[in-house]
């Protein structure tokens, strides 16, 4: 299954369970303090490598489109 895959499903268990609010939170290049990850109910990595934080929004907002995009029924390219 692909990551993509596996975020879908992530996002249906969330929608499933009611979950009304999600915040993404964007670390600088030593990424977020303890505190901040301590707190999180859970955690994603877009990998490594260290983006500029205007690519990495727009980043995150395309995996939640193609999520959406494919809870909605639509076919995903990589198929």
């Amino acid at each position: 299954m692909t990551a993509t895959k596996l975020r879908a499903e992530k996002l249906a268990r969330w929608r499933d369970d009611g979950v009304g609010c999600a915040t993404f939170w964007v670390g600088g290049a030593d990424g977020v303090s303890q505190s901040v990850k301590d707190n999180a109910d859970e955690k994603l990595a877009l990998g490594r490598q260290t983006w500029p934080h205007r690519l990495v929004r727009v980043m995150i907002s395309e995996q939640i489109y193609r999520a959406v995009t494919i809870l909605s029924g639509n076919p995903y390219h990589r198929d």
